[in-house]
C-alpha cells in the first residue's frame, strides 16, 4: 500500500515537470524575442541611417498628399501607421538588396530601422491633420468666412500664406513631444497600457523580418502596387470628364436626381471605398444611417419651414437659414458623444492608476520569497525582461525633456502673437476654444484668437500622442526611445514644411476650394469657424429652434453611448456610434455609401477566405487610397498649368434635356 502511494506522488511529480516543461515549450514558442536572440541590436545612433530619412522623405511626400486630400473632402482620416510600415520595409528592402547584389552593403535591414522609417512617416503626416489645413487654420480664410457671416461689412479673416503657416508650426508642433518624455517609462513599463495602435504597428514590423513575414510582406507590396495603378489610372480615367461644375463620375446620380439632391449617391471614389474597406464595419453602418436621419428624414422638414424658422430669402451657404441646422446640431451630436466618453476615459484611467499604484505599494511591502521571485520571473517573461532592459538602457534625461518644453514654450510665446495679432494680450498656457468672449467679440479678432489657441492645443496632443504611440512600437520592436524621439523630431520638421506647401498647391490649384460646390469643400473649416463664432457670440449665432434640437441631439448621443455601454460588447454591435452619425450632417451621405460598398467587399470577401482577407484586406484598401490619393497631384499640376478637362459629363432630368434639344435644335 506504502509503495503504492509513492509511485502514486512520483507520477504526479512527473506530470507537474511535463506540464511545466509543456508550459516552457509553448512559452518559446510564442516568443517574439527568441525568434531574433540570434541578431545583435544596433545602437540608437545605428538605427537613425541616412536610407532611413531618404525613404521617410518620399513617402510622407506621398502620404501628405493623401492626408490633404481626405482632410480637404470629408475630413475622415484612416490610421496609415500599416500603409507607412509596409511600405518602408518594402523600399528599404529593395535598396538593400540591391547594394547587396554589388557588394556594398555595410548595414543590413533590421526592425529598429523600420520602426524610425513608420515614426518619422506617421509624425510627418500627422502634421497634415493637425495642422488643421482642412480645419482651424483654413477656418481663419476670407473664403470661409465669407460663407459663415451674413453680414459682409467686417470680416474677420487670416488668408494662408506659406510664410506664416510655416513659422505657426514650427514654434507649437514640438511642445508635445518634450511634454510627454518624462511619462514614458510610467505609461509603458509600470502601467503597461496598451496603446493599440503603437501594438499593432510594432507586431507587423516585427513579422515583416521574419523569414515567412517578409514572404507575405512582398505579396502584400504586390497587391498594394496592383490596386494603387488601378486606383490612380481610374482617377486618370475620371479626369477627362470632369470640364465643368457638376460634372463627372463623382455626380452620378445613382439613385435618382431626387436623392442626387440631398447627396444619396455612389460617387466612384476608390478613397472612400479603400477607407471602407480600413473602418470597421460598425463606423460605416453608423456613418449610412447618420446620412438618412440626417439628409433624409431632418433636412427636408426644416426646408419645409423656410420663412418661418428661417428668412426664405437667406442665402443658402448662409449659418442664419438651413445651413445652420446642418452644422451646429452636428456639432452637439459630436459634443455630447466627445464628452461621454471623454469623463468615460477618465474615470477608467483614474480607476486603474489608483489599482496600479496599490499593487506596485503592495509588492514593495511583501518580503522577496522564493515563491514570490519565481512568480515574479514567470510574470515578466522573456520578451518583457529583453524590452525592459532596452527601454530603460537608452534613457532620454529628465533635464533634457524640462529644459526643451520651456525653451520652446518661451519661442512660442514670444512668437505666436506677431502672427496673430489677436493673441498679444493672452496667456499662452489659459488658451481654449471658447474663452474668448471676454475679449469684448468678434471685431476685436476674438473668432481668430480662437481658432490660434485651438490650433496651439491641437497640434500639442497630436504630437504627445503619436510619440507615446511610437514609444511603444519602438518597446516592442526594441527600438532606443532616443531614436524614436530624433526620427519624431525629424518627421515633425519635415510635416512642417511638406503638409503647408502641399496645402498651397491645391490652395493654388482649386480656387474654389471651401465652397460646398468644390472638388474639395474643406467641410471641417466651416464647422471649426463657426465653433469659435458660437463661443464668441454665444447663442444668438444660432438661427430659431436650433438650440434646442441641438439640446436634443446632444442628450440623444449621451444617451445612445450609454445604451451601448449597458449591452456589452456582444450585444451593443447593432448600435450606431454617435460620433460616426454626426459626420454626414453637414456633408451628406455620398461617402458613406462609397465606405459602405468597402465594407461589403470585405465582408464578402471574409465569407469566402477570411485568411486570405485578413492577410491581404489592408493591403488592398491601402493601394486603392495611395493611388487615388497621389492622383491629386498630377491634377493639381494639370490645373496650375491651365490645362481642363476635354469633357463635361452631366446628368439632367429628362424634361431638361428636352429644353436643352429644343433649344440647341432652334
Amino acid at each position: 500500500m506504502e509503495n503504492r502511494s509513492q509511485k502514486m506522488v512520483e507520477d504526479e511529480k512527473e506530470e507537474r515537470k511535463e506540464k511545466v516543461k509543456k508550459e516552457e515549450e509553448e512559452e518559446e514558442e510564442l516568443s517574439v524575442e527568441r525568434i531574433f536572440e540570434n541578431k545583435e541590436v544596433p545602437s540608437w545612433r545605428k538605427q537613425l541611417t541616412l536610407r532611413a530619412f531618404t525613404v521617410s522623405f518620399v513617402l510622407s511626400v506621398m502620404f501628405c498628399f493623401i492626408v490633404m486630400k481626405l482632410n480637404l473632402t470629408t475630413g475622415i482620416i484612416p490610421s496609415l501607421n500599416v500603409s507607412a510600415g509596409l511600405l518602408g520595409f518594402f523600399f528599404v528592402k529593395t535598396w538593400t538588396k540591391v547594394i547587396a547584389n554589388s557588394g556594398l552593403l555595410r548595414h543590413p535591414f533590421t526592425r529598429q530601422e523600420n520602426t524610425v522609417i513608420q515614426t518619422c512617416v506617421v509624425a510627418s503626416s500627422g502634421i497634415a491633420f493637425s495642422g488643421g489645413f482642412g480645419s482651424y487654420l483654413f477656418g481663419m480664410s476670407e473664403r470661409v468666412a465669407q460663407q459663415s457671416e451674413h453680414s459682409k461689412d467686417v470680416l474677420e479673416y487670416k488668408n494662408p500664406t506659406l510664410g506664416w503657416m510655416i513659422g505657426f508650426l514650427f514654434v507649437v508642433s514640438f511642445l508635445g513631444l518634450f511634454s510627454v518624455v518624462p511619462l514614458r517609462k510610467i505609461m509603458i513599463i509600470d502601467f503597461k497600457l496598451t496603446y493599440p495602435s503603437g501594438t499593432a504597428t510594432a507586431h507587423l514590423i516585427n513579422s515583416f523580418h521574419t523569414p515567412e513575414g517578409a514572404k507575405l510582406a512582398k505579396k502584400q507590396v504586390r497587391q498594394l502596387g496592383k490596386f494603387f495603378s488601378f486606383s490612380f489610372l481610374w482617377g486618370f480615367f475620371q479626369w477627362f470628364f470632369t470640364a465643368g461644375e457638376d460634372c463627372g463620375f463623382s455626380n452620378f446620380p445613382t439613385f435618382g436626381l431626387k436623392a442626387y439632391e440631398y447627396k444619396f449617391f455612389f460617387d466612384f471614389s476608390a478613397t472612400y471605398v479603400g477607407v471602407g474597406m480600413i473602418c470597421p464595419h460598425i463606423i460605416n453602418v453608423s456613418v449610412l444611417v447618420g446620412g438618412i436621419i440626417s439628409w433624409g428624414i431632418m433636412w427636408p422638414l426644416i426646408e419645409n419651414r423656410k420663412g418661418n424658422w428661417y428668412p426664405a430669402d437667406i442665402s443658402p451657404n448662409s449659418l442664419q437659414g438651413l445651413q445652420g441646422y446642418k452644422v451646429f446640431i452636428g456639432i452637439a451630436m459630436i459634443l455630447g458623444d466627445g464628452l461621454y466618453n471623454f469623463f468615460k476615459v477618465l474615470s477608467r484611467t483614474v480607476a486603474g492608476l489608483f489599482v496600479k499604484f496599490h499593487e506596485r505599494n503592495a509588492n514593495m511591502q511583501i518580503p522577496v520569497t522564493e515563491q514570490n521571485s519565481s512568480s515574479s520571473n514567470k510574470s515578466q517573461n522573456y520578451d518583457d525582461q529583453q524590452r525592459t532592459q532596452l527601454f530603460l538602457k537608452d534613457q532620454i534625461p529628465t533635464w533634457f525633456a524640462i529644459g526643451g518644453y520651456v525653451a520652446i514654450a518661451a519661442i512660442s510665446t514670444a512668437t505666436l502673437p506677431h502672427i496673430f495679432h489677436q493673441l498679444k494680450c493672452i496667456n499662452i498656457r489659459k488658451t481654449r476654444h471658447f474663452h474668448y468672449r471676454s475679449m469684448g467679440g468678434s471685431s476685436n479678432g476674438g473668432i481668430l484668437a480662437g481658432l490660434a489657441a485651438c490650433g496651439v492645443m491641437m497640434n500639442i496632443v497630436s504630437t504627445a500622442s503619436d510619440l507615446m504611440q511610437d514609444f511603444k512600437t519602438g518597446y516592442l520592436t526594441l527600438a532606443s526611445p532616443r531614436s524614436m524621439f530624433v526620427s519624431q523630431v525629424m518627421g515633425t520638421a519635415m510635416g512642417c514644411v511638406i503638409s503647408p506647401c502641399v496645402f498651397w498647391i491645391f490652395y493654388k490649384a482649386f480656387p474654389d476650394l471651401g465652397f460646398p460646390t468644390s472638388e474639395y469643400p474643406a467641410p471641417f473649416a466651416t464647422v471649426y469657424y463657426n465653433m469659435a463664432k458660437l463661443g464668441v457670440e454665444g447663442f444668438s449665432a444660432l438661427p430659431d429652434n436650433c438650440l434646442k434640437l441641438c439640446y436634443g441631439f446632444f442628450a440623444a448621443a449621451i444617451l445612445i453611448n450609454l445604451i451601448r455601454d449597458c449591452l456589452g460588447k456582444k450585444r451593443s454591435w447593432f448600435i450606431p456610434l454617435p460620433m460616426a452619425m454626426a459626420i454626414p450632417f453637414y456633408l451628406g451621405s455620398y461617402f458613406a455609401i462609397d465606405m459602405c460598398v468597402g465594407s461589403l467587399i470585405l465582408y464578402i470577401w471574409q465569407k469566402i477566405n477570411k485568411a486570405k482577407a485578413d492577410a491581404f484586406g489592408p493591403a488592398v484598401a491601402s493601394g486603392l487610397i495611395c493611388g487615388d490619393g497621389i492622383w491629386t497631384l498630377p491634377s493639381s499640376v494639370l490645373a496650375l498649368a491651365g490645362v481642363k478637362p476635354p469633357i463635361c459629363m452631366k446628368f439632367v432630368s429628362r424634361a431638361t434635356n428636352s429644353r436643352v434639344d429644343k433649344f440647341l435644335g432652334s
